[in-house]
């Protein structure tokens, strides 16, 4: 096997084991806990020969219930060391989507903490297929063997060789959000994750020994990939939207963190308690904001906290591909919010080194195989697809939701995936975002597209969110806009009303919209607490119009 398809994930943290040794690798500031890059490899090591011992080995699908704690890092290294295929759930997506999850999956081993377990006796978690378990930070009383068992039976204190995987060996399984569907497992290869932490670190010039506050679990394990020290702040990481602000800031400024991941919940939120307190990070270089389209008013408002020559960042992808294309606060906030709030989509920018991206006419059903002819001229709306190294080439046993998401590519010997995104491109070569394809909604006359028509009427001071949403049978939908209003408001809601409908007659896309529905608080997604469930809000809507 020629060694250019030889790569594991977790070799980077062992060549900085070695050039770095005594840097920090991950902070808990909370547990006043630091375990450096050469402490790290070697709890990940002594790890991989003990979970390797107990048969969690190369191909053992190995659920990962482990809240973001110095064990979650050392367990996730020594999995890819061991070849071991971690699956990784975010607890957010609630218990009957997590035992779904498991189903797809069919791990053999299951590593969490006791509340893990717990859940995972009481619900079935796992029934059919669980052999080996282990548990983190209790006793036998749990079902499983204590990890700390584990690392007192590796009595050799040798290096642990990480598994000479292929580029196309799968590492991870990592499940979709299912905010507009069924989770699904998009099954990550080490070729995967290398693309993507070289992306990260080409696109953000990302260097070895800056300092990363990421407050998104599976973020933070990039850091010490890319060489950077992780502080790991004390939140819920479940629930961004609802974050202390104090414990963002604090860690931020009192170790002069350079780079920051947030949600744009989490950044709303930061950002208003910063202005509101005249307060700076001035060690920023840049803040990566992904999983939701964030608002200028929120860039904006962020800004404010960053020095002159700081950057916040909102990179474009999927769980199935990440990132896709970028995009600075600057270009937003000088020149394409002006079409965003004119209903022209939201800009992402330009696709990153590596991809190749191209728009296609709008369908439901499966494509076989890629044509030239499927592509869309400029400045046309349809389903956005990509290829590339980062891009990943299935789901783990999802045959029909492969079909519906692949397209061959004959020319290449590769595929494209169709990011069920809708979306154009301009003559510069950027993207304009303009909803999820399960969104649109169709008249019958004309079809209707979730971004550019809510970002005309979020222009109203009044409106904290709108939602457009069908109500009636597919190309016979009634065009709803539910609006959330922003708190504190003194304007009666029939004058909003009646100042709405004009904004709408303003604008060609959203002259066919007539009817405006008041929602208290829209259903959303608690991780992200921006991606709304217009699922929901149609139903909601559909029995406020009866």
């Amino acid at each position: 096997m020629p060694r250019s398809d030889i790569i594991n994930i977790a070799r980077p943290l062992t060549a900085l084991a070695q050039s770095q040794p005594d840097t920090p690798a991950i902070v808990f500031p909370q547990e006043n806990r630091t375990l450096t890059f050469r402490e790290l490899d070697a709890e990940s090591d002594r790890l991989a020969a003990g979970l390797s011992a107990i048969g969690i080995k190369r191909g053992v699908r190995t659920a990962l219930l482990v809240p973001p704690s110095p064990e979650l890092f050392a367990l996730t290294f020594a999995l890819f060391k061991s070849g071991a295929v971690p699956v990784f759930i975010d607890p957010g997506i609630g218990a009957k989507n997590m035992k779904g999850c498991l189903e797809n999956a069919e791990p053999s081993a299951f590593i969490g903490v006791p509340k893990a377990h717990l859940a995972r006796r009481l619900l079935g978690w796992g029934k059919a297929t669980l052999q080996i378990l282990v548990t983190v930070n209790g006793g036998k009383v749990w079902g499983g063997v204590p990890l700390d068992e584990i690392r007192r039976s590796v009595s050799d204190l040798s290096r642990f060789e990480p598994i000479a995987t292929r580029r196309d060996e799968t590492a991870a399984i990592l499940f979709t959000s299912g905010s507009t569907g069924t989770p699904k497992g998009a099954v990550y290869s080490h070729g995967n994750f290398a693309a993507q932490v070289e992306a990260l670190r080409q696109v953000y010039d990302i260097t070895p020994g800056e300092i990363d506050l990421p407050t998104f679990p599976l973020f933070a394990l990039f850091a010490p990939a890319l060489g950077m020290t992780a502080i790991i702040p004390q939140m819920d990481f479940t629930r961004p939207g609802s974050v202390n602000p104090k414990r963002i800031i604090g860690p931020a400024t009192r170790f002069k963190t350079t780079t920051m991941f947030g949600s744009p919940a989490l950044l709303n939120r930061v950002g208003r308690y910063g202005k509101e307190k005249g307060l700076k990070l001035p060690a920023l270089k840049r803040v990566i904001s992904a999983g939701a389209p964030v608002s200028p008013a929120i860039l904006e408002r962020f800004s404010a906290l960053l020095p002159d020559d700081a950057e916040i960042f909102t990179p474009y992808g999927a769980t199935e591909a990440l990132p896709v294309c970028s995009i600075g606060s600057r270009e937003i906030l000088g020149e394409t919010r002006r079409i965003t709030d004119a209903g022209g989509g939201v800009c992402v920018g330009r696709p990153v080194d590596g991809i190749r991206l191209e728009i296609i006419g709008i369908s439901d059903e499966p494509i076989p195989t890629w044509d030239d002819s499927l592509r869309l001229p400029l400045e046309k709306i349809g389903e956005i697809i990509v290829q590339g190294p980062q891009v990943t080439s299935g789901y783990f046993n999802r045959p029909e939701a492969d079909r519906l998401s692949k397209i061959a590519d004959p020319a290449t010997g590769g595929f494209f995936h169709r990011m069920g995104d809708l979306g154009g491109k301009d003559d510069q070569g950027r993207i304009w975002f303009c909803g999820r394809k399960a969104h649109r909604v169709e008249t019958g006359y004309e079809t209707l597209f979730t971004i550019p028509c809510e970002a005309v009427f979020n222009t109203h001071p009044a409106v904290f969110r709108s939602a457009l949403v069908g109500v009636g049978a597919k190309g016979h939908q009634r065009p709803v806009i539910c609006i959330e209003l922003e708190r504190g408001g003194k304007s009666s809601r029939e004058q909003i009303r009646k100042e709405l409908r004009e904004i709408a007659l303003a604008h060609l896309h959203t002259q066919g919209i007539d009817t405006f529905l008041f929602h208290p608080a829209f259903p959303v997604d608690i991780r992200h607490n921006a991606k709304i469930f217009r699922e929901k809000l149609a139903v909601w809507a559909a029995r406020k119009l009866k």
